[in-house]
Protein backbone atom coordinates (compact mmCIF):
# COMPACT_ATOMS: atom_id res chain seq x y z
CA UNK A 1 0.00 0.00 0.00
CA UNK A 2 1.04 3.66 -1.07
CA UNK A 3 3.98 4.30 1.72
CA UNK A 4 2.19 3.04 4.58
CA UNK A 5 3.82 0.40 6.77
CA UNK A 6 2.22 -3.46 5.54
CA UNK A 7 3.26 -5.56 8.57
CA UNK A 8 -0.31 -5.61 9.86
CA UNK A 9 0.61 -4.17 13.84
CA UNK A 10 2.32 -1.59 12.76
CA UNK A 11 -0.27 -0.54 10.44
CA UNK A 12 -2.85 -0.67 13.02
CA UNK A 13 -0.59 1.62 14.74
CA UNK A 14 0.16 3.98 12.04
CA UNK A 15 -3.25 4.10 10.85
CA UNK A 16 -4.87 4.85 14.30
CA UNK A 17 -2.28 7.29 15.10
CA UNK A 18 -3.25 9.35 11.91
CA UNK A 19 -6.88 8.78 12.61
CA UNK A 20 -6.33 10.00 15.51
CA UNK A 21 -4.24 13.02 14.93
CA UNK A 22 -4.67 14.09 11.33
CA UNK A 23 -8.44 12.23 9.53
CA UNK A 24 -11.69 12.44 10.89
CA UNK A 25 -12.80 9.81 8.90
CA UNK A 26 -11.49 6.59 7.33
CA UNK A 27 -12.70 8.23 4.11
CA UNK A 28 -10.54 11.39 4.41
CA UNK A 29 -7.37 8.88 5.27
CA UNK A 30 -7.67 6.47 2.88
CA UNK A 31 -8.36 9.30 0.22
CA UNK A 32 -5.00 11.50 1.64
CA UNK A 33 -2.91 8.40 1.21
CA UNK A 34 -4.41 6.82 -2.09
CA UNK A 35 -5.68 3.57 -0.30
CA UNK A 36 -8.22 1.34 -1.14
CA UNK A 37 -10.56 0.95 1.85
CA UNK A 38 -11.74 -1.85 1.44
CA UNK A 39 -7.76 -3.31 0.90
CA UNK A 40 -6.94 -1.91 4.46
CA UNK A 41 -10.09 -2.81 6.16
CA UNK A 42 -9.32 -6.40 4.90
CA UNK A 43 -5.77 -7.06 5.64
CA UNK A 44 -6.42 -4.97 9.42
CA UNK A 45 -9.61 -7.88 9.55
CA UNK A 46 -7.06 -10.82 9.14
CA UNK A 47 -5.18 -9.60 12.29
CA UNK A 48 -8.22 -9.27 14.10
CA UNK A 49 -9.28 -5.80 13.90
CA UNK A 50 -11.90 -3.84 12.31
CA UNK A 51 -12.92 -0.01 11.78
CA UNK A 52 -15.50 1.62 14.92
CA UNK A 53 -16.49 4.92 13.05
CA UNK A 54 -17.65 6.35 15.85
CA UNK A 55 -14.33 5.89 17.85
CA UNK A 56 -12.51 6.73 14.34
CA UNK A 57 -10.01 3.86 14.99
CA UNK A 58 -9.46 0.22 14.17
CA UNK A 59 -10.19 -1.11 17.45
Amino acid sequence: MNGIPSDPIILLSYVNTKLRDEYPSLDEFCAGYDVDRDSLCKKLAAAGYSYNETANQFV
